[in-house]
């Protein structure tokens, strides 16, 4: 990420003062909740992506739409941490307390909802209709793979293709969107805007699948949440999908007891592991993964090489890098 990040400095620090003027409230518990949420950390990559996909496409560094949309994304990214935490009953998110644990449901989601609206007054800003449109289609899409993802909670059977469905919508749209609408503020060019919206729908894709990996194999300050949290919340994930299809009768038993009934032990989340090891689940959400990834950089094969693509290429590397 060093060299994406190093090329938009100057912009992200732009980004992070024009956010905390967005969240400055006439009601301070507001304003106190936004800000928790904002500098638990966190490498902003979506902006990160927003500002690099137009810089690519030599978008005009003197005007501020580049700011204002990477803005907007960031806010949509974190409203919708706020809405999930909720829904997933998280307590710890980038190795600190959330919002819910500190403050309550009731006041989280209507922040988040907070944060909603401000970004869509930033998509404002951008003079864009195209803009508009495609980051309100992605926070339709979020919305639509979160219900999808509640619908197949605490089923084992869920299919890969299900799953997959699930984390393009609640995770990769927004990369997609990020990307796309970077490029739309910089040019009219229709292969180029699509090449960057396929980069950053499968680079979204190979994000989740590492992520949900990870909640197996990791600890948690690597991870920042708590390890297991997803098992112990019933989450399906690929990991779990392919211990699932390759199972015995009694070991599809031991998931419907954890996965379905959520009726767990302090020793089912090592024998889970145990199972998604003996049935290569996490080695093969890696190789899918990496797939995934190298889609994205082989999206990029349209672009001259400059910095700029150098350091999107970066990001695909880094993402997978994460499971090692």
């Amino acid at each position: 990420m060093k060299k994406i990040t190093s090329l938009s400095q100057d912009k992200i620090l732009q980004v992070n003062k024009l956010i905390l003027e967005r969240i400055h409230s006439k009601l301070p518990l507001i304003s106190e909740i936004a800000k928790y949420i904002l500098s638990a950390g966190g490498k902003r990559l979506r902006p990160i992506l927003a500002l690099s996909s137009a810089k690519l496409l030599n978008y005009n560094q003197s005007s501020n739409q580049d700011v204002y949309l990477a803005s907007a994304v960031e806010l949509i990214h974190t409203a919708t941490l706020l809405h999930d935490d909720v829904v997933d009953n998280s307590i710890k998110r980038r190795n600190k307390k959330t919002a819910n644990e500190v403050w309550g449901n009731q006041i989280t989601i209507l922040v988040g909802d907070f944060l909603f609206s401000q970004a869509f007054e930033l998509m404002v800003k951008t003079n864009s209709l195209k803009v508009l449109q495609t980051l309100s289609n992605a926070s339709s899409k979020i919305s639509e793979g979160e219900i999808n993802q509640l619908q197949c909670k605490n089923n084992p059977e869920t299919t890969t293709e299900e799953y997959l469905d699930i984390i393009t919508g609640k995770t990769a749209e927004l990369f997609s969107a990020a990307c796309k609408s970077g490029a739309l503020i910089a040019s009219n060019n229709t292969n180029q805007i699509k090449a960057l919206e396929i980069y950053g729908k499968q680079l979204g894709i190979a994000f989740q699948l590492v992520d949900d990996a990870l909640d197996y194999i990791s600890e948690t300050p690597k991870l920042g949440k708590s390890v297991g949290d997803d098992f112990k919340d019933g989450k399906v994930s690929l990991p779990i999908i392919i211990s699932w299809k390759r199972g015995t009768k009694d070991e599809k038993k031991f998931w419907t007891r954890v996965i379905s009934n959520l009726d767990q032990n302090e020793n089912d989340f090592n024998k889970a592991k145990e199972l998604i090891n003996k049935y290569d689940g996490i080695v093969e959400t890696y190789a899918i993964a990496k797939s995934y990834s190298q889609n994205a950089v082989d999206a990029l094969s349209i672009f001259e090489s400059c910095e700029v693509k150098d350091g999107l290429i970066e990001v695909a590397d880094y993402t997978i890098s994460r499971i090692n």
